[in-house]
């Protein structure tokens, strides 16, 4: 097992892809931590793998704080960061002239200000004990230019940013920085039937490999960016998208 003993936060944990990579993680031998704003679904995730649940609002600093202090006190350590938390299904596309002030506001805070604060948290143990690996998932938005999303893609342009600056940053202390892209993936059964097969055929036939995307598409390069197979990998951004975007 690659990742036997490693401690693994993953936050948006409950739910979605966030369980499929607590899921992942666990299997290759990790103590995972389910952060999760809904405290229901990270304690279920949590049951599931054997893990610990901690609730956290990645948008404030004193919980991301707290949240760091709760998984060294469980643990001991924190070897790896999935920043997957994100705001993404509540948010209504429109014209950028439409888009509310407090919902671009809301976006950014959950998606850019969550990403920081978590790696601001987590920095300290990682620096002390020499190594850690922080994934930051963005989007596959941000390669395309996706329309009618700006808020959501620039703040996901915002965490490839980010990823590259701090795996600068870190890199001395024994730090790997690295970002995920997702493709459009169908997360489970609810999200599987409200996307029309409209909706989502062209998607698949802009694919390289003509399929829908599952969680079980993105684990092997969580698992990877985990592991000390990436060691010498840094500031990167994996595409996972079926060949949909070729960087």
């Amino acid at each position: 097992m690659r990742l036997k003993d490693k401690v693994a936060i993953v936050t948006g944990g409950g739910i979605g892809l966030g369980r499929a990579y607590c899921k992942a993680l666990a299997a290759e031998g990790a103590k995972v931590v389910v952060a999760d704003i809904q405290d229901a679904a990270a304690q279920t995730v949590a049951d599931e793998v054997q893990g610990v649940a901690v609730r956290v609002d990645v948008t404030s600093a004193d919980e991301t704080q707290a949240m760091a202090a709760r998984v060294l006190e469980a643990y001991g350590a924190i070897d790896v960061l999935v920043n997957n938390a994100g705001m993404y299904s509540s948010i209504a596309k429109r014209p950028f002239t439409e888009i509310p002030l407090e919902e671009w506001d809301r976006c950014m805070a959950v998606n850019v200000r969550g990403v920081y604060l978590c790696c601001r948290a987590v920095y300290p143990s990682m620096k002390k004990q020499r190594r850690g690996k922080i994934i930051n998932i963005s989007s596959g938005t941000v390669l395309g230019g996706t329309p009618m999303f700006l808020h959501y893609v620039s703040s996901k342009a915002a965490v490839i940013g980010l990823t590259r600056a701090l795996a600068r940053e870190v890199g001395g202390d024994g730090i790997n920085v690295n970002a995920i892209t997702p493709g459009l993936t169908i997360a489970d059964e609810t999200q599987k039937r409200m996307l029309s097969e409209e909706y989502l055929a062209p998607r698949r036939q802009a694919r390289a490999i003509k399929r829908d995307q599952y969680p079980e598409d993105l684990v092997g390069a969580i698992v990877f960016l985990a592991s000390a197979d990436s060691d010498f990998v840094t500031g990167q951004t994996l595409n996972v998208d079926g060949g949909t975007w070729m960087l």
